[in-house]
Parts: structure tokens; C-alpha cells; sequence
């Protein structure tokens, strides 16, 4: 038999009636409510009368090679239907994604795929106006699988933004460039290996990374902070290297020493200081200091040293990022790390050059005492209780209803750090009305995903139920709640799954909102009730093809809130269960016919890909087979 791959997606569909036309359409009776999930279902064949148990084992290993095999040539159609989408976009995303999904069993086929993809991202990046985002999300699934063609993407980026005669070649970017980042090309690579990391693939992420690790960034020394949580030796290795390299390069001053600082002090926070004595910082959940051992820590005293002890050039040759006030700010920020923990003799001539810079700064400068001088560096001046009674002790004496609303709010985002339900009290005292909406629904959000994360149903559900929340937030902590109660109180589960289903329904039809929240319900009930999870899923295909610009990707809740010129914007990520991937993947475990009839059924190319592609990979990666498919369909 042989396929087109060029084959419309009539062809397609006509492929997957074959599959399923002796499927039944009825629902079967599933498994006990609230007691067996619909990734059990996925058993061999009874063992019938007179069957011996190797016999039984052979017959469900034939079963799941014939799912193998259906998967395999579904997806070499779908590649066939892909390559003929008239969106670059989505025909990029679709051949990487079945090229990704094919790999471990048509490998060939798979690079193929690949190259086809990268052409077709390279064409929709030219068409967006250069931009690279999309060559990215290949490169990301082809480094999974093919590190050699993954540098070979990377070279061809490289060579068409011409950036090998624009990348630093000391231990630091030379002045004008960015000290956040590395160029695109080299960004990439660390990029590249986060996700590889993320992965736990670290040799693979290390071979990518090392040609980056050419300049001393946020992003470089960011990945190493990374890296050290997975292999703490690897990392400090190359840290080693950058101490070493740092030494003899001449572009290297006090913004590397203050990068350098982070990854021994304070992981996942750093500070850049300006020539005028400002600062940029970026910091993420706290980490704590990194534990390295004596040798590499003195070795980053004795290196900064030499960068920090450099005489000052000529003014008007100072070629530094920081400058002479950014250097005394550095210095300011980094003295009581030298003087609590680097040989006497180096903190004797830190503190000499900081008094001598001293002299040398205006009254502005000197009497900077921004809280990121001392962020990490030394204990919080305020615990968070004496920060709380602080701002109450401003409010009885605030002069205006905004000022007295300001501090309410901060007060308000101080209780939600620390999961405090004062903080819905907090809010409810802001006067501004419009302020004080916004303010609420950022307040209860926080509270609702704190809680879930920290699986407390029922402080979750007292949010639901009082919190300003939209429809679709309330319907991901109704789900969520069901799924953390299915096994303690399966008929409150249940219930809740019906109160979500009943807030799914006031979402306006054209939402792609209400689909994902569908899809929310059908993932929740592979866990509560298996059985009603096909209805649920039918349900979602229906909403998807009613919604507009739904593609069962990229599911997620974004919260934004203006205040004085200010845009805080929160954009929750952690919804998978918004997605068609995760539920097309349980089903196709329980009915794999049945679940390629449901995916066929949705009308918009990307949601019907996305689909497609999940339940023919949950079948090529069962792992349950007892021997080795044949060689024939396998390709190391």
C-alpha cells in the first residue's frame, strides 16, 4: 500500500474512517467512578480458553505493533497534509512536531521532517519581519533528537544574521553590548540548552552550550546557576574557566565581577549598575548561595580583585559598562562579601579603593541607598510582619485617599507573598473602584493557583466561590479541586466537575476559552470518572470548531493591572489541561481507533494537528511492549 505525501485532508479522513470502521460508536461502560484512571485502560487482549501466558503475551505485543504501525503511517499521511498547509506558520510547527513524534521509529523520515520545518519557519520568519521565535520552536525538538542537525540550524542562523563578526571574543560583552544577553545566534544555543536541561539531557545541553560560554552575561551565568543544580561539578568547571578568562581580559570591569558574584552568592539575582550610578536587576525565586567549595571562591575574590584594583583610565578613554560611579556602586554592593568571607589582605584593598572612589563621587551617588545595593547581600532590614505594621503605620498618617489606596495595595501584595487571606481584606479597603477590581482579581488569582499548588482544595474552592475570578480561571481551580478530592470524596469531585461544566457554558461560543475549559473538564475526569471523559472530550471538539482562532495549544490565563503608569502583568503557564495534547494522548491509551475518529472531527487545521499528532505519539512511545519491535521499523 502506498501513501501520498501530498494527500488533502480528505484523504486523511478517509485514512481514519479505515481505521475505526470496525470500531463501535457506543460508550462502553467504563471503570469504577473515582477508582480507575482511563491511562489504566490500556491492557492486553483476555486471555482466552486454553491460552498459555506466553501466548497471551505475544498476542497483546501483535496488538500494540499494530497500533505502532497505524500510528507510524497516520503520521506519515498527516506530514503528507501538512506540507500542503498554505499557513508557514503552522505547517513549520506541524512537520517538527510529527517529525519529533516519528524519530524513535523513522529517524530517516525525521530529519527530513525536520529540514522541511526549518525551511518553512525560516519563510514565516522572513514574512514577520525577521524575527527568529519560530526557528526557535524547531530547534528545540530537533536538538531533543539530532544534535548534529541542531548545529547545523544554528550555523545557518548564524551565518544569515552575519554575527560572527559581532560576537565577543574576551570574557565579557564589550561596551555596547548588552550585558543581559549574548548575540542571537549564541542566545539560541543557551536557549537551547535550558530546554535540555529542563529535559535532564545534560550532556547534550552542554555540547550546545560550550561554544556560548564565550561571554560573561545574564544569560550566560545564568545557565551555569542552572546547570549546577544538575551537575554541580560540570558547572564549576566552566565557572572556573570564566574566572580564568576574566583575569587577562582587559574589557572585563566591575559589572563582570558583579555577574560573576551572582553565581557564588546570590543565584538567580543580578545586578547592573550604570555609569551615572543607577542599576537594572533581575531576580527570580530565591536560591540559596550556591555552597561552592573554598578554592573556587577565593579564586573569584582573587579574580575580582584584579578587575576591581585596575587603575581608572584616562577620562574620556573609559571603555567600562559601568563606569567610574557604576564601578564605586559595585564595590558598595560587593564590600561586605569581601570582608566577611575573602582573605584579609584582599578585603584591606577593597575597602582602600572604595574609600578612595568615595572622595571622588557627588552627594547624589554617595547617598544612593537603593534596596538592590544590599538585595541578597546582606538579611532584610524589615521581617515581613515589620514590613506589615510599617505600612499600616503610613496609612494612619497618609494625606491623600490615593496614597492611603497605594499602600493598601502594597500591603495587599505583601499578604499574597506570603499566602495570607488578609490580603483579599487589604483590597477590599482601596476607595478607587476601578483600582480596587483590578486589585482583587490579581489578589484572588495569586491565592487560587497558591492553594491549588499546595494542594488545599478547600482553601482553593473558598476563592472560587468569593473570589473575583473569570469564567475560565474558575473553571481551571474547579478542575483542579475535582482532581485533588478524586480520591477522598469522589462525589464532591464529581460535583465540582458539574459546577465547572456549568461555568464552561457562560463563555461566550466564540471564545477559545471555552474549549479549554472543556478540555480542563475531560482531563479531570480521566481521574474521577473515565467513563464520562469521552463525552467531555466530543463536547470540546464541538467548542473548538465553534470558537475562533482555537489550536489546542498554548494554553494559558494572562492577568494584567495598570496603576499609576504601571503595568504589572502575571502570565500563569501551568494549565495544561487547557491543551488538546494531554487528553487525546489518555485516550488514545484507552481507545486508539476511537480517539483518531474524534481528532479527524475537529474542522481547523492546527487544533486537528495538534490532535492527530498526540494520540499517534501515545502509542509509538508505549514503553509496555515485551520484545523489541522488528528492526525493520526501528532506525538508530
Amino acid at each position: 500500500m502506498v501513501y501520498s505525501f501530498s494527500t488533502p485532508h480528505r484523504a486523511l479522513t478517509a485514512l481514519v474512517r479505515a481505521f475505526v470502521v470496525v470500531a463501535t460508536l457506543a460508550l462502553l461502560a467504563g471503570p469504577t467512578p473515582c477508582q480507575t484512571p482511563a491511562t489504566k485502560a490500556r491492557v492486553a487482549p483476555e486471555k482466552g480458553a486454553g491460552e498459555s501466558e506466553p501466548d497471551a503475551k505475544a498476542k497483546a505485543d501483535r496488538v500494540r505493533e499494530g497500533r505502532r504501525l497505524q500510528s507510524r503511517t497516520l503520521l506519515f499521511t498527516l506530514s503528507g497534509e501538512a506540507r500542503a498547509f498554505r499557513d508557514q506558520k503552522l505547517r513549520a510547527r506541524s512537520l517538527a512536531r510529527i517529525a519529533a513524534a516519528l524519530w524513535e521509529v523513522a529517524d530517516e523520515q525525521g530529519r527530513i521532517l525536520f529540514r522541511e520545518a526549518w525551511d518553512a519557519a525560516r519563510a514565516a520568519d522572513r514574512e514577520s519581519g525577521g524575527d527568529t521565535q519560530l526557528r526557535e520552536d524547531v530547534l528545540k525538538l530537533t536538538a531533543r533528537r539530532d544534535i548534529q542537525l541542531a548545529e547545523e540550524f544554528l550555523q545557518k542562523l548564524k551565518t544569515e544574521q552575519q554575527e560572527a563578526k559581532t560576537e565577543p571574543t574576551g570574557a565579557t560583552a564589550p561596551s555596547g553590548q548588552s550585558l543581559w544577553s549574548l548575540p542571537e545566534a549564541l542566545e539560541k544555543r543557551l536557549k537551547l540548552a535550558e530546554n535540555l536541561l529542563g529535559a535532564g539531557d545534560i550532556a547534550r545541553a552542554l555540547q550546545l552550550a560550550d561554544p556560548a560560554f564565550v561571554g560573561i552575561t545574564v544569560s550566560t551565568v545564568d545557565l551555569l546557576t542552572r546547570l549546577r543544580e544538575k551537575d554541580a561539578a560540570a558547572a564549576d568547571r566552566r565557572y572556573a574557566v570564566m574566572l580564568a578568562s576574566t583575569g587577562g581580559n582587559m574589557l572585563a570591569d566591575a559589572n563582570t565581577v558583579s555577574l560573576l558574584s551572582s553565581y557564588v552568592f546570590t543565584p538567580r539575582l543580578y545586578v547592573i549598575f550604570h555609569p551615572d550610578g543607577g542599576s537594572e536587576y533581575s531576580s527570580t525565586p530565591s536560591v540559596p548561595p550556591a555552597g561552592v567549595g573554598p578554592q573556587l571562591r577565593l579564586a573569584f575574590f582573587q579574580t575580582a580583585a584584579g578587575v576591581l584594583l585596575r587603575p581608572q583610565p584616562p577620562q574620556g578613554q573609559d571603555r567600562s559598562t559601568c563606569g567610574l560611579a557604576g564601578k564605586y556602586m559595585v564595590l558598595k554592593r560587593l564590600l561586605p562579601l569581601f570582608e566577611r568571607h575573602a582573605p584579609k589582605e584582599i578585603a584591606d584593598a577593597m575597602r582602600g579603593q572604595f574609600e578612595s572612589l568615595n572622595t571622588q563621587m557627588s552627594e547624589g551617588v554617595r547617598q544612593n541607598d537603593d534596596e538592590w545595593l544590599s538585595k541578597g547581600i546582606v538579611p532584610e532590614k524589615q521581617t515581613p510582619a515589620e514590613q506589615e505594621q510599617s505600612l499600616l503605620t503610613q496609612i494612619e498618617s497618609a494625606k491623600t485617599v490615593g496614597e492611603r489606596d497605594d499602600l493598601y495595595f502594597r500591603l495587599a501584595l505583601l499578604a499574597v507573598g506570603k499566602e495570607d487571606p488578609k490580603a483579599r481584606d487589604y483590597v477590599g479597603k482601596i476607595e478607587d473602584g476601578d483600582l480596587r477590581r483590578q486589585a482583587q482579581a490579581w489578589i484572588d488569582w495569586s491565592l487560587a493557583v497558591s492553594a491549588v499548588k499546595k494542594k488545599n482544595a478547600e482553601a482553593a474552592l473558598q476563592v472560587a466561590k468569593a473570589g473575583e475570578l473569570t469564567h475560565i480561571q474558575r473553571v481551571w481551580v474547579l478542575t483542579q479541586s475535582a482532581k485533588l478530592l478524586a480520591k477522598t470524596d469522589c462525589d464532591k469531585a464529581l460535583s465540582l466537575l458539574d459546577d465547572a461544566t456549568s461555568e464552561a457554558g457562560l463563555i461566550d461560543r466564540a471564545d477559545s476559552n471555552r474549549p479549554r475549559g472543556l478540555l480542563a473538564i475531560a482531563n479531570a475526569l480521566t481521574t474521577v470518572e473515565p467513563s464520562r471523559a469521552w463525552d467531555a472530550a466530543s463536547d470540546a471538539v464541538k467548542a473548538a470548531n465553534a470558537a475562533e482562532g482555537f489550536t489546542g495549544e498554548g494554553g494559558v490565563i494572562v492577568l494584567t493591572l495598570s496603576r499609576k503608569g504601571q503595568i504589572l502583568r502575571r502570565k500563569f503557564e501551568g494549565a495544561p489541561d487547557f491543551d488538546l495534547e494531554g487528553i487525546f494522548g489518555k485516550l488514545a491509551d484507552a481507545d486508539f481507533d476511537r480517539v483518531v475518529l474524534l481528532a479527524g472531527g475537529l474542522q481547523g487545521e492546527a487544533a486537528r494537528t495538534n490532535a492527530t499528532i498526540a494520540a499517534a505519539q501515545s502509542m509509538l512511545n508505549d514503553k509496555s511492549m515485551s520484545a523489541p519491535a522488528p528492526k525493520a521499523a526501528i532506525k538508530n
